[in-house]
């Protein structure tokens, strides 16, 4: 029989996969409008910029909190960690570019789309392999007393 605190960390690997079929939401919601053209550039831009917090937080919440917790109690995760780290580093720089196009997208509409959807295109490529390697490398050691001091808030439910 599990404990109640059992019942909570089995319930992280399911919250981080849940969590991550969100930020998939998101990311295809803004891509489908870039494609259908239905996205003002006030819109696209607040769209575009919610998305990019969130994925932010999500991945600042996992470089600060349960990746900490992970390489603590599991020293032999320490490359698997590094190499996600990594990962969100590349991710945090296409975020960067995102911004920077929803920015500028009211100069030139059209072109301003087609650059996002691009850039949008790629990261969702990059986080489909991220969120794979991520879930299948981590979700076991998650599952097995990493304890939640909290950090599980930001990496869970980001707004």
């Amino acid at each position: 029989m599990a404990s109640p605190d059992g019942d909570r960390v089995v319930a992280l690997s399911l919250q981080l996969s849940q969590a991550h079929q969100e930020l998939r939401r998101r990311i295809g919601a803004v891509r489908a409008g870039i494609g259908q053209r239905r996205l003002d550039d006030d819109t696209l831009r607040t769209h575009c910029l919610a998305f990019c917090a969130a994925l932010t937080a999500h991945h600042q919440g996992e470089d600060e909190g349960v990746f900490a917790h992970l390489v603590r109690e599991r020293p032999e995760l320490a490359g698997t960690v590094a190499k996600l780290v990594e990962d969100h580093e590349m991710i945090a720089a296409i975020l960067a570019r995102v911004r920077e196009l929803a920015d500028h997208a009211a100069e030139s509409p059209g072109e301003g789309l087609e650059a996002i959807g691009r850039e949008l295109d790629g990261l969702t490529a990059i986080m489909e392999s991220h969120f794979a390697y991520e879930e299948r490398t981590i979700s076991k050691a998650l599952d097995s007393a990493v304890p939640d001091s909290g950090w599980s808030d930001q990496v869970f439910r980001f707004g």
